[in-house]
């Protein structure tokens, strides 16, 4: 089954997504193992989240329960040190989605709209992946890449009592 896709904004979120990460990965000369595309249930703007081997070790090497730590950590989108690392190349991004979000006028038409964007995503880093962005051969395979929703976000951007 094909998803629904819209071929503009796959090209916006990719754009933003490969500048980001690009900048990520010429600054930090460590070894990835998690980057992810990441928006909220709402279908906020997206941003990007990484993690390191030497990100993790940094971040629970003074812990009390280092593996525990390592657990809780490992793949956590939010508690990484790169959490919406490159954003400012989201922010053409930002301005597609709040206009097309003045567009709809259904509940109906919001869950299209979602599906959209998430699937759009998916299809931005399916390219990214397939133009070797992420690797190749044993490098790739030792790295998980996905877009993905998050209702935390929300609180992030916008305070929780907003």
């Amino acid at each position: 089954m094909k998803l629904d896709i819209d071929e503009g904004l796959v090209a916006l979120i990719q754009d933003a997504a490969e500048k980001a990460f690009l900048q990520l990965f010429d600054t930090y000369d460590e070894n990835f193992y998690y980057c992810s595309l990441i928006t909220t249930g709402e279908g906020l703007c997206p941003v990007i989240s990484a993690w390191s081997e030497e990100a993790l070790e940094r971040m629970t090497s003074q812990a009390e329960n280092v593996e525990e730590e390592r657990y809780y950590l490992k793949w956590s989108y939010g508690e990484s040190p790169y959490f919406t690392y490159g954003e400012e190349y989201f922010s053409e991004v930002n301005r597609v989605f709040s206009e097309r979000m003045k567009q709809i006028k259904t509940d109906e038409a919001w869950t299209q709209e979602i599906q959209l964007r998430i699937n759009s995503m998916e299809q931005a880093m399916s390219n990214l992946d397939k133009a070797g962005l992420f690797g190749q051969g044993e490098q790739r395979l030792k790295l998980v890449i996905n877009a993905e929703f998050s209702h935390l976000m929300l609180q992030i951007q916008k305070g929780p009592f907003d």
